[in-house]
Formats: structure tokens, C-alpha cells, sequence
């Protein structure tokens, strides 16, 4: 991943992390992320941990869902790229992954023995619920540094209505954003 190209500016973050820093950032990301870590990534990455800003965050994982895999994966790849090269990246990646696989194992051996019962199944779905909503709350914070213009707004218009309405594939809902505002970028700067 070009991860160069991912410009984070060090001013932004109080100390550069190490990669026992990186490691342990993101095992925390990953044990704590139920349901999906992208609503905690925000919270730890830019709030707590303050490596990179809000406006960073949200151009990174624009970037990152524009790769192939994961959105985290990427950005954990990216963001330990940036402070502490391929050993942070590795470290990242590592610290996201290690003990939630782990955990993921020995759950899904208990899920699987007693997924018939009822209980199970509600539980399964209150968790859903609540993962969808830690997603849109995390959404909705995204959106602050972004409601700049006009075209951001069509945008996420658009994205709506490709992604919701006619249900385009992701790939191709990308390439019509990035064409139409790569045309009305390059029209207003004309």
C-alpha cells in the first residue's frame, strides 16, 4: 500500500508512537471493537490517542476503502507505515488482529453448540442492532469536518441514492463519485 501517499502530518500528534505503542493501540482497537471497529477507531486513534486529527481520519479512510480488504486492516497498515515504517505496520496490523482472533475462535466453538436456542438468537440480534448504531453515530461525527461545500453534500447524495435506491456495487458507486467530482473540480478551477 502507498501509505507515502497518505500525507499524516506529524504536527498533529503529541508523541509519535513506537510499535509497542502502535501494537497496543490497536489490540485495544480490536478487543473493544464488538461488532465492528471502525466506531471505536475514530474514538481511539483521533480522541484518545490523538495520533492523527479528525480531518486526517476521515481523508485516511476515504483512502483506505478505496484498497482492497479490510477499511481497518488498511488504515492500521497506514497509520503504523507512517510513524514507524513496514515494523510499525506489521505491528499495527498484529495488535488489531492477534487476540480478537483469538477470541473469535473460542466463541464461535460455544456459538455454534447453542446457536438453536432462542435467547442466543435474540442476543445475536440486539448486538446487530446496537453495532449499526455505533456505526451511523460514527458516521455522523465523520461528517463534521467535511460539510464544507456543495459538492461534499452531493456527494453523500449521491452515494445514497446509487448505494440505497439502485444498489450499485461499491466499486462502481466509487468510480462515478470520483469521476463526477474529479469533472466539477476541474471545471471550477477553470
Amino acid at each position: 500500500m502507498k501509505a507515502q501517499a497518505i500525507s499524516i502530518e506529524r504536527e498533529t500528534v503529541s508523541t509519535a508512537p513506537d510499535c509497542k505503542a502502535l501494537f497496543t493501540g490497536f489490540m485495544q482497537l480490536g478487543l473493544m471493537g464488538f461488532g465492528g471497529v471502525l466506531p471505536l477507531a475514530h474514538r481511539i486513534i483521533v480522541e484518545e490517542k490523538k495520533w492523527i486529527d479528525e480531518s486526517k481520519f476521515t481523508d485516511l479512510l476515504g483512502v483506505c476503502q478505496l484498497l482492497p480488504g479490510g477499511n481497518i486492516i488498511n488504515m492500521s497498515v497506514a497509520i503504523g507505515m507512517q510513524f514507524q515504517g513496514v515494523k510499525g505496520a506489521i505491528c499495527s496490523v498484529l495488535g488489531l488482529i492477534s487476540a480478537p482472533t483469538a477470541i473469535v475462535l473460542i466463541i464461535y466453538q460455544v456459538y455454534e453448540r447453542f446457536a438453536y436456542l432462542a435467547a442466543v438468537q435474540h442476543m445475536i440480534q440486539g448486538l446487530a442492532a446496537a453495532a449499526a448504531g455505533l456505526l451511523f453515530a460514527t458516521g455522523l461525527k465523520m461528517l463534521r469536518p467535511i460539510l464544507k461545500s456543495y459538492l461534499t453534500i452531493f456527494t453523500i447524495v449521491l452515494t445514497f441514492v446509487f448505494m440505497l435506491l439502485i444498489k450499485l456495487p461499491l466499486a462502481l458507486t466509487l468510480f462515478i463519485l470520483l469521476t463526477i467530482n474529479v469533472l466539477v473540480l476541474g471545471v471550477k478551477k477553470s
